[in-house]
């Protein structure tokens, strides 16, 4: 690989790297978030949703605003964003706050989604393309596994007397029983540096294949004709919605009914979470050699079904293990379900794309819904609406017909 290919890879993983440090957060910090500004359930459920719903408004523009513009440009545009929302939560840590900052971030995050795929595969080579690919989702695993254990050093740490370079910059702009909100400071300055290397680092032309495009008129009216866009809408949809629900609310169930501490156990369960979703990410190429997709679909949202029951039913002990084990299982439905997709249509898998990250929404509205109904029926039971989530993504492993089959030895 040239020297130049090679820093733009080196970049783009990077920022796969940031784009998760970001994204999944929130799950640790809601527990803190419900005590630090007084919150119900319910309108706790509103801070997932103002991340998440920007996907649904961002991914297909993001995709017309590539093609008038440029990756570079599209980039800045989104990272400037997430500074803005990341700088005004550090400075105004409050819930009417939160939400415009938390939106502002994501519709930064979507864009960078967008932008990013077609990107690596044109500094990357086409021909190393699903290498890079799976080594960028290790990266964006290995970011969220971190992102939980700096939140739980920074709350431990910041205004403790205890005296270090960090705490001498951040104690005194995070106010006291505000620790968790530092975390937004790490982020402005983050995306602050990310902004200065973009600028920086000379992009390479990217020539959009037809299949990368986006196309809202005819071929959008196509698809949406077509009953498996819809059904595939509904599984990332499901699939988002489920890893949202279990990342943003494992924490708060534990410490609600086993009285585990948010902030040290409960920020490790979510880390773990992440984690084994990455290494899950690994079994499942190597399974996805060995047979049929739909059946390690099915296979592995068994898993994740038997695993939630284990953690919603069991005790303080076994709860932590499941919720991280649950993540294990989910690992591959994203990859599957989205190549299911893509594979079960002729053409206009460009603007298929588009419709299917639109889906990504699902992290917006399922969390949304656990919280309201854990208003009324308590957290535990509100979180067994995943088993709705999980059981329509199993059936997809029933009723999905691709026209190309993954290749198996």
């Amino acid at each position: 690989m040239k020297q130049k290919s090679a820093v733009m890879v080196i970049l783009i993983l990077l920022i796969f790297f940031v784009i998760s440090f970001l994204t999944n957060i929130l799950g640790p910090l809601i527990p803190d978030m419900i005590k630090s500004f007084n919150l119900g359930i319910g309108l706790a459920g509103f801070l997932p949703f103002s991340f998440f719903v920007a996907y649904g408004f961002m991914s297909i523009p993001a995709g017309v605003l590539i093609e008038k513009y440029s990756e570079k440009t599209v980039m800045i545009m989104a990272f400037c964003l997430a500074f803005i929302g990341a700088l005004m939560f550090a400075l105004f840590p409050r819930f009417s706050v939160a939400l415009p900052s938390l939106f502002l971030i994501g519709i930064g995050m979507a864009m960078l989604q967008v932008a990013i795929n077609p990107l690596l595969r044109e500094s990357g080579g086409e021909e190393h393309f699903a290498f890079y690919s799976v080594l960028a989702q290790l990266v964006f695993g290995s970011a969220s596994f971190l992102s939980p254990q700096l939140y739980s050093y920074l709350v431990k740490n910041l205004h403790s007397g205890q005296s270090s370079f960090v705490t001498r910059i951040l104690d005194p702009i995070v106010p006291v029983h505000l620790e968790w909100a530092s975390l937004y400071w790490v982020f402005a300055l983050t995306v602050l540096v990310i902004i200065m290397v973009i600028w920086l680092v000379k992009f390479p032309k990217v020539e959009l294949k037809e299949d990368e495009k986006i196309d809202t008129g005819k071929a959008f009216k196509e698809l949406l004709k077509n009953r498996y866009v819809i059904l595939f809408f509904i599984g990332i949809f499901a699939y988002v919605g489920t890893e949202q629900g279990i990342a943003n609310w494992a924490s708060k169930f534990l410490q609600q009914y086993h009285g585990v501490n948010p902030e040290t156990t409960g920020a490790d369960v979510i880390s773990y979470f992440w984690g084994l979703l990455t290494v899950g990410c690994l079994l499942g190429l190597l399974l996805l050699k060995l047979m049929d997709s739909r059946k390690v679909l099915l296979i592995f949202t068994t898993g994740a079904i038997l695993s939630l029951v284990i953690a919603l039913t069991g005790s303080a002990s076994v709860a932590i293990i499941a919720f991280p084990v649950t993540g294990f299982f989910a690992s591959v439905m994203w990859s599957v379900v989205f190549s299911l997709a893509l594979n079960s249509v002729e053409s206009h898998h460009g603007t298929f794309s588009g419709i299917l990250c639109t889906a990504i929404l699902g992290g917006a509205v399922v969390p949304l819904l656990i919280g309201g109904l854990g208003e009324l029926i308590g957290l535990k039971s509100a979180m067994f609406f995943l088993f709705i989530t999980l059981g329509y993504i199993f059936s997809i492993g029933i009723w999905a017909r691709p026209l190309v089959k993954n290749k198996t030895f």
